[in-house]
C-alpha cells in the first residue's frame, strides 16, 4: 500500500458526465510523481478529488492508510496535504516573508525555525523576504508559492503546472528545486505539461486519457515507451 492513494476514483461535476472513471493515483513518501495527459483527460479534475475540492461518485482516497474521502479540504490539510495551484497561488500585495507566515496559518507554536527552512531550500526568498511578491519574477513567484505550501511541513505536495509560463531556464530552476523538497521525505504528485522534462525528474508517473488510466510506469520506462513517446512526446 502506498502511503497516498486515490483507489477507483470516479467523479464529475454536478450531473454532468464523469471526467475520471475508476481512476488510480499513488505516491510514496520521497516520491516524485507525474500525471501526464492531453487537455481534457481529467488530470485536475483528479487533482482537485485528492484534494477534497470534488467529491468522489465511487472510490476512495487514502493517506497513511486512513480513508479521508469524507473530509473536507481544510482536514486534508491538517492530515498533511498541500497544494500548490497554477494560478492565484500567492498573494501579490504582500511581502515574501508574509506570503510564508500566512502558509502558516493552520500550524501551531513558532514558526521562526521552519521560515528558516523555507529560506534555506530557496535561498533566494530570503534576499528578497522583504518585497513585494508583486515585484518579483515569474520563477521567484513560484519558488514564494512553493515555499508557502511547505510551511504546513506537508507529507504529500500537490503541484498544478508548476512550470506554467516560465522559461526553460527557469524551468530546470523549479525541477531542481521540487527534487530538493522530495529529499525531504514528501510524496509530490505534480500535473505537468512539459511531459519530457516532468518523467525525466519522476520515479513514476501516470498517463490519463479519457478520465481513465492509459499508462503508467516509471519515469524512464514512461520516456521510452514507443507509444508514449509517439503520442504524449512529441518525439
Amino acid at each position: 500500500m502506498a502511503f497516498f492513494e486515490g483507489k477507483n476514483m470516479t467523479a464529475g461535476y454536478d450531473n454532468g458526465p464523469d471526467i475520471i472513471t475508476s481512476c488510480n493515483l499513488n505516491a510514496d513518501r520521497g516520491e516524485i510523481v507525474a500525471i501526464l495527459g492531453p487537455n481534457g483527460a481529467g488530470k485536475s479534475t483528479a487533482m482537485k478529488v485528492l484534494l477534497g475540492l470534488l467529491s468522489l461518485k465511487s472510490g476512495n482516497v487514502i493517506i497513511g492508510g486512513e480513508d479521508i474521502s469524507k473530509l473536507t479540504t481544510q482536514d486534508r490539510v491538517k492530515k498533511g496535504i498541500s497544494f500548490v495551484p497554477q494560478t492565484k497561488n500567492v498573494f501579490s500585495d504582500l511581502t515574501v516573508r508574509e506570503n510564508l507566515e500566512v502558509g502558516a496559518f493552520l500550524r501551531m507554536g513558532n514558526i521562526e525555525n521552519v521560515i528558516e527552512d523555507i529560506f534555506d531550500l530557496f535561498p533566494i526568498l530570503y534576499e528578497k523576504k522583504s518585497q513585494i511578491v508583486g515585484e518579483l519574477s515569474g520563477g521567484q513567484r513560484q519558488q514564494v508559492a512553493l515555499g508557502r505550501a511547505l510551511m504546513m511541513k506537508p507529507s504529500v505536495l500537490m503541484l498544478d503546472e508548476p512550470t506554467a509560463g516560465v522559461s526553460p531556464i527557469v524551468m530546470d530552476e523549479l525541477f531542481d528545486h521540487i527534487i530538493k523538497i522530495k529529499k525531504n521525505n514528501v510524496a509530490i504528485i505534480m500535473v505537468e505539461q512539459n511531459a519530457k522534462q516532468a518523467l525525466s525528474i519522476s520515479d513514476r508517473g501516470y498517463v490519463l486519457v479519457t478520465g481513465k488510466n492509459k499508462f503508467d510506469g516509471s519515469g524512464k520506462d514512461l520516456l521510452n515507451d514507443p507509444e508514449v513517446r509517439r503520442s504524449f512526446l512529441g518525439v
